[in-house]
């Protein structure tokens, strides 16, 4: 773990800690930094689907002949 000395906003180390339920500082801060990447991370994901949605790429998915095998048939 990386030590450093930062200055933090008091306020908004105090709502973080209030929204993020954490009772240190540290916590707080990490936690919130792990939250605000996870959410960006989520954000990009669901760009990236609508970006797919528009190029089609699920279209394929509509025709479930594409992916079930027909009866007597093993897919494997």
């Amino acid at each position: 773990m990386t030590k450093m000395l930062i200055d933090i906003d008091d306020e908004a180390l105090a709502e973080a800690a209030k929204v993020l339920g954490t009772k240190t500082n540290e916590d707080s801060v990490n936690t919130a930094l792990r939250e605000g990447a996870a959410r960006l991370r989520r954000a990009k994901a669901f760009d990236r689907l609508g970006e797919m949605a528009e190029r089609g790429d699920f279209d394929e998915l509509l025709d479930k002949q594409n992916y079930r095998p027909k009866p007597g048939q093993a897919n494997w």
